[in-house]
């Protein structure tokens, strides 16, 4: 039986480099697709775990309220490819520990055109997220914003006053909460809508 004949080194080559080409673009579309993930998996994760300064969630006022008090900052930032300006009222506060605080982040979309943005947060130092309890805020929360149009994003939370008990509260008494906005991509409308909308527009003549 006669030997099958050998690849020549262009045609190995050229397979080779289809191959690499593939794996180059499955790759790029998994990035692109975590990209829009991150926020919802960033949610998961940290609710899950407690990880990186997560905050608590509280349904009510606390019942006891301290004199001591702690410095609480407000940190504002923008993702890439998000065109907004994002900027808390107030830079930092003093707060008592039990104290009910609500304070405005302000967002206003820079683009000439409709956009849509998430946020998430986290707290510094990350230990202190436990003592953090939020009571009212816009993360995780799909915000759509109008070309041009400012809006007033409000955050109420105390920090618990088991912090008290906490000998590093001693030597940190500063919290930083840190929120930053993700782009999010416009939905995409099912094929049956467009139609009946192209029709509707022809029908009224334009």
């Amino acid at each position: 039986m006669p030997a099958a004949p050998a690849q020549t080194p262009a045609r190995s080559s050229r397979r080779r480099d289809i191959a690499v080409a593939g794996a180059c673009g499955v790759f790029v579309g998994a990035m692109v697709a975590m990209s829009y993930a991150a926020v919802p998996l960033y949610d998961w994760f940290c609710r899950a775990t407690g990880f990186n300064g997560t905050t608590q969630v509280a349904r009510a006022a606390p019942t006891q309220t301290l004199d001591r008090t702690v410095t609480v900052r407000f940190d504002a930032n923008v993702g890439a490819g998000l065109p907004w300006r994002f900027t808390p009222e107030k830079n930092s506060i003093e707060a008592r520990l039990g104290e009910v605080i609500t304070v405005d982040y302000i967002v206003t979309n820079l683009a000439a055109r409709e956009t849509l943005g998430v946020a998430a947060y986290n707290v510094a130092p990350l230990t202190y997220g436990a003592y953090f309890q939020k009571i009212n805020c816009f993360c995780f929360n799909e915000q759509r914003m109008k070309a041009g149009e400012t809006r007033h994003m409000t955050v109420v939370f105390y920090v618990d006053p088991e912090m008290a008990n906490d000998p590093d509260a001693l030597v940190r008494d500063t919290i930083t909460l840190s929120y930053t906005f993700y782009p999010q991509r416009e939905p995409r409308r099912p094929v049956a809508d467009r139609s009946a909308g192209e029709r509707g527009a022809t029908r009224n003549g334009t």
